[in-house]
């Protein structure tokens, strides 16, 4: 059911915050591209930015509730969809993830059925209307959650399937998860380790490796973890500025405006400029948890820390990666790295917040 959203009711500490980081993106989108085939990305970004917000106000004026009550269909469509990228998808990179269309443009749809777990599950752990999770509900759940993580894998695309573990983890740890279950997970975990491990791609294999001894394949697996932390290193105190990232501007730095692009911001504006960053990006996760916590209810909650469990991963994960802390990945910075599908579906994420956030003094 809509509601007639006036522009005072958003969220606007959280608003304003998202479009500074975004600002900044575009900013270093234009550096880090620029004299490249992209150099036409940081206008496109604009553009995706925008259609964002109206994508934003669309989900925050429709009822979560409503959204919720609809929720099994879109996880079936979801998965219907994700099945036809890998016969039908368009193949860059070696990857099969995305779906062409007109204008020379790609839809990513692993990037928006994040929307569709943060729903399911919020639905899901709602409906127990109990205080624990039991173990045939962990196992339900993460069966429905873990499907779609497989066909994203099979595409292949681990990192983004890696990105619907949080909101599973953070969803049934607020629901009561036991002890018990947390230990017992961990075990499954420690043994499944070596069979993950003949499961995952050459590549893949070769970036774990390469991050634990970047040195011993420099100019291979291990060029893009050394040539990241040279860049942020080269930034110093106050970073080189605009356009002026010798690591960036030469080439060195691979794909600045997509998954390094916070090596490339770190270069170009220093230790000064990543505090920035990062600030507002806690500014950002401290007001949806606010939302979480003033939400009228269980599945306002849910869906509120599950958009921040999700945002943190992503952040933690790239920016560690930069810095030579994670393996390299395929997550892009949320707001800031290069990518029409993410910013959509991010902007969407902080729509769904407003929603709860607007119907918080319901009955």
């Amino acid at each position: 059911m809509a509601h007639y959203l006036s522009i005072r009711d958003l969220d606007w500490p959280l608003t304003v915050t998202a479009l500074a980081i975004s600002g900044i993106g575009v900013v270093q989108i234009y550096s880090a591209a620029h004299g490249t085939i992209w150099e036409d990305a940081w206008w496109k970004q604009i553009v995706f930015i925008i259609l964002g917000l109206v994508m934003m106000w669309v989900v925050a004026a429709i009822d979560y509730h409503s959204l919720l009550g609809q929720v099994f269909p879109m996880y079936g469509a979801s998965v219907v969809t994700l099945a036809v990228v890998l016969v039908a998808g368009t193949r860059v990179f070696g990857g099969r993830r995305w779906i062409p269309l007109p204008g020379g443009f790609r839809f990513q749809v692993s990037e928006f059925v994040k929307l569709v777990i943060i729903l399911l599950v919020a639905r899901f752990l709602t409906d127990l209307r109990s205080d624990r999770v039991e173990a045939r509900d962990l196992l339900k759940l993460g069966g429905l959650v873990g499907l779609p993580m497989l066909l994203v894998m099979k595409q292949p695309d681990l990192g983004t399937a890696l990105t619907y573990l949080p909101i599973l983890g953070v969803g049934v740890f607020l629901a009561g998860l036991r002890w018990k279950y947390l230990i017992a997970i961990g075990l499954v975990l420690v043994v499944l380790l070596p069979v993950g491990w003949h499961l995952l791609k050459d590549y893949q294999k070769a970036r774990l490796v390469s991050f634990l001894d970047p040195d011993r394949d420099p100019r291979g697996s291990g060029y893009q973890m050394i040539q990241s932390k040279i860049a942020v290193g080269a930034g110093g105190i106050w970073g080189k500025g605009v356009t002026r990232g010798s690591q960036t501007q030469l080439r060195f730095l691979p794909v600045p405006h997509t998954d390094f692009i916070f090596s490339a911001f770190a270069e170009e504006h220093g230790f000064v400029g990543v505090v920035v960053a990062l600030s507002l990006y806690f500014i950002l996760l401290m007001q949806i948890i606010q939302n979480a916590q003033t939400a009228p209810d269980r599945a306002g909650m849910y869906i509120c820390m599950g958009i921040c469990a999700l945002l943190l991963f992503h952040l933690l994960v790239n920016v560690g990666m930069v810095v030579g802390r994670m393996p390299v990945t395929g997550i892009p910075l949320p707001l800031m790295s290069s990518g029409g599908s993410s910013i959509l579906a991010t902007y969407m994420m902080l729509g769904l917040v407003n929603n709860v956030r607007l119907r918080r003094f319901v009955n």
